[in-house]
């Protein structure tokens, strides 16, 4: 089969496309023909050019979403079947510890990750433990699928478990336009709560109010702060969703907290370091509150949710595996508006 293969971290230009094996699938795996995997800035960018913390053996395929068609099963797999449409959930757990025994691999303390400690989704086909697999709804295609599944639950995790937001409540969204800023800004609004997007460009801002936030703020060229004390008659938000950890965009961020307020992050593409105005922090009673983790049932009710209509991520473009240093230079750039996403069957039939 085709793959794309890193054989040392650099630019777009370490991504090759090769000829590598089909993979075979163990007892408990299933084999993927893939028709659609997500290009992220952190777990595919980063990643390729050695800044993400987990360390990956060359060579190496990336790509942490694929979602296709089941073509192989492993004896010992149940519930699954060539033909079936599925996505995969990229945390793989060790299938042997409690939480995995109980169905929580998220929670397994020597899991590995689709696309970086293992093999991914930039291929013709991916093996996944079947336990990893989510049967993707008729009503959607497979790049809705992967960006649905990929950024949706967090989404869930970080507004319910975190913030526990509650109607009426204003949020603000970092990043909006991105694909877990556009799944938080729907959310809350079907939530009840009173949105501001807040990104780069106004092209972005213009498509996250597009997806139901009332407001927008260009945070490159507006004081963010300001705008948002100016929109919420001066209390400030009482959620801010952080997926950037940019050091200069954080403090506007920060400071666009009411009293009481919760910040809760996951993502940290902007660096990773900020400053932390911890005066501010005890006296305002805020929270920061850090998790990369998926809602209970969240895949389910993700693409349930995107199945009825009421919350869609959007495709900037899609692009074959031939493409992938393309597809990378887009989003390492933010060229895009919406996900990018790779399928490599694409190549089969151009």
């Amino acid at each position: 089969m085709k793959a794309i293969v890193i054989r040392a971290h650099g630019g777009p230009e370490v991504l090759a496309l090769e000829e590598v094996p089909d993979p075979v699938p163990a007892p408990d795996e299933v084999v993927i023909k893939v028709h659609a995997v997500s290009v992220n800035p952190t777990l595919d960018i980063a990643t390729r050019e050695g800044r993400y913390p987990r360390a990956i053996r060359f060579p190496h395929v990336p790509g942490v979403d694929p979602a296709g068609v089941i073509v192989a099963v492993g004896a010992a797999v149940e519930g699954r079947r060539t033909g079936h449409r599925v996505w995969a959930d990229f945390i793989l757990g060790c299938g042997r510890c409690s939480a995995c025994l109980e169905g929580n691999w998220r929670a397994c303390r020597d899991n590995r990750m689709l696309g970086v400690d293992c093999w991914g989704g930039y291929a013709e086909r991916v093996a996944v433990p079947a336990r990893n697999t989510y049967l993707i709804p008729e009503g959607l295609g497979y790049g809705e699928a992967t960006v649905i599944a990929r950024h949706l639950p967090v989404a869930m995790y970080l507004l319910e478990d975190l913030a526990r937001l509650q109607q009426g409540e204003w949020v603000l969204v970092m990043g909006a336009a991105g694909g877990l800023g556009s799944a938080a800004v729907q959310l809350a609004r079907h939530m009840g709560a009173r949105v501001i997007a807040a990104a780069g460009s106004e092209q972005r801002v213009a498509a996250a109010v597009g997806m139901g936030a009332i407001s927008g703020v260009n945070y490159r060229t507006r004081d963010l702060a300001d705008e948002v004390m100016k929109l919420t008659d001066g209390r400030g938000v009482d959620v801010v969703v952080e997926n950037i950890a940019d050091p200069e965009l954080w403090t506007g961020a920060f400071n666009s907290l009411g009293r009481g307020g919760r910040l809760v992050t996951a993502g940290a593409h902007g660096g990773g370091r900020v400053a932390l105005d911890v005066q501010q922090l005890y006296l305002k009673r805020l929270s920061i509150l850090g998790g990369a983790g998926m809602a209970a049932q969240g895949v389910e009710r993700s693409l349930l949710l995107a199945e009825q209509g009421l919350v869609s991520i959007p495709i900037d473009r899609i692009l074959p595996l031939s493409r992938a240093r393309e597809a990378q230079e887009l989003v390492g750039r933010r060229q895009n508006t919406g996900k990018v996403v790779i399928d490599p069957s694409l190549d089969a039939v151009s």
